[in-house]
């Protein structure tokens, strides 16, 4: 009972507008260097919430941006890892993040997932599978609807599935490995 006592609260105060003004800082820059140290192991934010690193070639630059994001796994026990939820809520925030506008300029990218790095590729959901996904999204985590309540634009989510390695697209997206996490992006 404790447990599902601290999943409450931590989701009350994720809903928090004070939390949306300081969580995109904090986190990002957190959950990057605790990765780093632990070599892919640990992701902070996944204490609570599932969540990958994603290495998506920025829309701009094309060049390697990592970001720590909060993630809903699809699949039952023997799919796990197989493709995942991305949810650009931004902490409730009015502008989509950028890593957003990486996907949609570049859908094949990389995710760190408990360690491992996994080629995928990203698709943009829209329509009734959006809403069909929104609706698993909000019993997986409900303060998503407090974010969507606080902003005008629809959050994007992004359905992210297994590709096969290098061969096909020749690796670029690549961040060589999990030894890294600056990247350079900014907390989203």
């Amino acid at each position: 009972m404790g447990a599902g006592v601290g999943v409450r609260i931590v989701q009350r105060v994720s809903s928090t507008p004070a939390f949306a003004k300081v969580a995109p800082h904090l986190i990002p820059a957190m959950d990057r260097a605790v990765h780093r140290l632990t070599r892919g192991k640990v992701l902070l934010s996944a204490q609570m919430l599932p969540g990958v690193i994603l290495t998506a070639r920025g829309a701009k630059s094309g060049l390697p941006r990592r970001t720590p994001l909060a993630c809903m796994p699809e699949g039952g026990k023997g799919r796990e890892g197989t493709s995942w939820i991305l949810i650009g809520s931004n902490f409730g925030r009015t502008d989509h993040p950028a890593w957003t506008a990486n996907l949609l300029a570049h859908p094949d990218a990389e995710v760190n997932w408990k360690g491992r790095d996994i080629p995928v590729t990203a698709q943009l959901l829209r329509g009734e599978e959006r809403d069909t996904v929104w609706k698993a999204l909000l019993e997986f985590w409900p303060p998503y609807a407090t974010y969507q309540a606080r902003v005008e634009r629809e959050i994007r989510l992004f359905r992210i599935a297994r590709r096969e390695a290098p061969g096909s697209s020749g690796g670029s997206e690549s961040s060589g490995g999990s030894g890294s996490a600056t990247g350079g992006s900014p907390p989203e």
